[in-house]
């Protein structure tokens, strides 16, 4: 019988899974619109952008929150491809300084990160991952920070905030991530720099 948290693994990557089809036919007919001679009106523009938007952020999610199986690699250019798509549509770069295919479940430990990141930086800067030998740091910078001492410090204690609201889910789902890579993570916070290593 599966645990619990592999179950959610499956139901994030099931969703993710049936809503990327209709996405690509929803861009696949703007596309054959713009081919049939139809001017890319604001309106179909928007509907382009939100579908590329969509898109990525379902890429993002696959990773994040969906079934990551010990010994699955993931390559260097689908990693990198996403976070290009996610930045675009948003405040926030993101520098992947990592060489060649890495496991799975370990790129979801980050990618979960990432989203920690994201809700501290709703100025935007930039984010860098790095790695060095078997651990992993990622510095984001940014003129401005917002940060929830209570969710990041139950990062580094190793537990989920149970009172994470969906918005918050990654601060809750991190912890048991990182518990099954029998990893913990450590945080500096400054007002212009937030590391983590793990």
């Amino acid at each position: 019988m599966k645990s619990k948290n592999d179950l959610v693994a499956l139901v994030g990557s099931r969703i993710c899974h049936d809503l990327i089809s209709p996405l690509g036919a929803i861009g696949n007919g703007v596309e054959l619109m713009g081919l049939t001679g139809l001017s890319m009106t604001p309106e179909l523009s928007l509907i382009a952008e939100s579908v590329e938007n969509a898109h990525a952020r379902i890429r993002f999610f696959r990773v994040a929150y969906g079934a990551a199986v010990q010994g699955q690699m993931i390559s260097r250019a689908e990693i990198t491809g996403t976070l290009a798509a996610v930045a675009r549509a948003g405040r926030l770069s993101y520098f992947w300084e990592v060489e060649g295919e890495q496991p799975r479940p370990e790129v979801r430990a980050i990618f979960l990160l990432l989203q920690c990141f994201e809700t501290a930086m709703p100025f935007g800067g930039e984010i860098h991952i790095r790695r060095y030998g078997q651990g992993w740091e990622v510095e984001a910078q940014s003129a401005r920070f917002s940060i929830d001492r209570g969710l990041w410090a139950g990062l580094q204690q190793g537990q989920g905030h149970v009172s994470a609201d969906a918005a918050r889910v990654q601060f809750a789902l991190l912890p048991d991530a990182l518990a099954e890579l029998g990893k913990t993570l450590r945080v500096s916070i400054r007002p212009d720099r937030i590391v983590a290593v793990l």
